[in-house]
């Protein structure tokens, strides 16, 4: 059916939402929008199965306000992270507004009491993330009795960040009666058990097959010894001239490549230690150019919706292959080229060899200009085995693989230093505080009225 659908007006929109379509250059269905839309219109739960950035927004979004205005019930959307729910926000609050209808954006890193007020407003589209939705629920600021419409936006992530018990938490507060709609780029076990449980005989509209990618973005593999990921990172980025995304395991090596490539090109750096104004300051930046280089851990960089994104570069292999397919699909949108390239070391083998089980296809192995190729090792380091300081064998310390290895190792002057002096010094050094953490605090507020969702809090609330 979806391939008889080439524009909107093929589909049995209300008119008012083809106009906004229209106004706002929205005049092609996507693969997604075309096979979704229409199972969706007739009342059908839908088990979406398609990457990131392939406009899942519209193909929920647009069979919600079509049906909403005839009907006594609200809407509600989980996503996993706060700067994906702002973009969804932004898109549906476009597409109710020729109706009349009021959005509701409910995410930590906001205020709870300007929540609250928004949520008395009686909005028709609640957007959450789920920790936020659960802490206006403890609070009783929100009921979900009337919600109608539910959706689960790239629910394997939601899984994935462990908000499992929120998902059953808010999935046992809803209605039995409502269409839901859930959307994945990987389909996991625990995914398949939730459709099961909380589905009634979903509509499956799998645009590529769970675990694929995008077939316009290259894929390569660098294996190299830890002291020259480094020189690779420089080599990549100097060939490069266009926006590019680098991924990190850790929030401290985020911020520890983003000072040391800062001194070479505008760099930024985005994880849960940021508070939510630096996060979308970075995206921001990011996406105006202001700066070229953005790095990101996974967790953070879920809702990055930034275009023409030339290069994903996976400085740290993910520890989950899902994770990768996600990574990569920053690039290489909507039809456009791109390149993903990934920096391993030969322990790593086992990362390696379960995301080509995922992707079923190996990745190209590139050997490195100025290095040695190197292999994976036989066997893998068990968890927590001790690794070699990253500083080599003793006596080989190098700085000639690239110029980003001096912004962290500048050659100094020896100087000796009692025992006592360095305990004094260290004493001293200050105690780094994270600025904010994302995983703890996002949680989320509901309404009233047609939306009793809103409950009045009593004194004064």
């Amino acid at each position: 059916m979806g391939s008889e659908i080439t524009a909107f007006s093929d589909l049995n929109l209300n008119p008012l939402l083809l106009k906004t379509l229209k106004e706002n250059n929205w005049l092609i269905p996507t693969p997604i929008q075309a096979r979704a839309i229409p199972p969706a219109l007739q009342g059908r739960d839908i088990l979406g199965i398609a990457q990131t950035g392939t406009g899942k927004t519209l193909a929920f979004g647009l069979p919600i306000v079509n049906t909403l205005p005839g009907s006594d019930g609200n809407a509600l959307a989980l996503v996993p992270t706060r700067e994906l729910a702002q973009q969804v926000a932004d898109t549906l609050q476009i597409i109710c507004r020729p109706f009349h209808m009021h959005t509701c954006l409910l995410i930590g890193g906001a205020s709870m009491n300007l929540q609250i007020q928004n949520l008395r407003k009686q909005p028709r589209v609640v957007i959450a993330t789920p920790g936020r939705l659960i802490d206006h629920l403890q609070q009783s600021t929100i009921r979900l009795h009337n919600v109608k419409f539910l959706v689960l936006d790239e629910a394997d992530r939601m899984l994935d960040m462990g908000f499992k018990p929120q998902i059953e938490k808010i999935l046992e507060a809803v209605p039995a009666a409502r269409q839901t709609m859930l959307f994945s780029a990987t389909m996991p076990a625990e995914i398949r058990q939730i459709t099961r449980k909380y589905m009634q005989s979903p509509e499956t509209v799998e645009v590529a097959p769970a675990g694929t990618v995008a077939q316009t973005v290259e894929q390569s593999l660098y294996i190299v010894s830890r002291e020259q990921k480094k020189s690779v990172l420089a080599k990549l980025l100097d060939e490069s001239s266009g926006p590019v995304l680098v991924f990190v395991r850790t929030k401290r090596m985020a911020a520890q490549l983003t000072k040391m490539l800062h001194k070479t090109y505008p760099a930024a750096e985005i994880h849960s230690d940021r508070s939510q104004y630096q996060r979308q300051q970075a995206i921001n930046g990011f996406r105006s150019g202001k700066y070229r280089i953005l790095i990101a851990t996974d967790i953070a960089a879920r809702g990055i919706d930034v275009k023409d994104i030339q290069l994903v570069i996976n400085y740290d292999i993910p520890d989950e292959a899902e994770s990768y397919i996600h990574r990569i699909g920053r690039t290489g949108r909507a039809g456009q080229n791109g390149r993903a390239v990934s920096i391993a070391t030969p322990d790593q083998g086992k990362l390696v060899r379960d995301i080509e089980r995922l992707l079923k296809k190996s990745i190209n192995i590139i050997k490195p200009a100025d290095g040695e190729m190197l292999r994976f090792s036989g066997a893998e380091k068990p968890a927590g085995a001790r690794r070699r300081p990253q500083g080599g064998q003793r006596g080989k310390k190098s700085y000639n693989f690239s110029k980003l290895e001096n912004y962290e190792h500048p050659p100094q002057k020896a100087k000796q230093v009692s025992a006592a002096r360095r305990g004094r010094a260290s004493s001293k050094a200050p105690q780094s505080k994270p600025l904010y953490s994302h995983d703890s605090s996002d949680s989320g507020n509901y309404f009233q009225k047609k939306w009793p969702f809103a409950r009045a809090r009593g004194k004064g609330r």
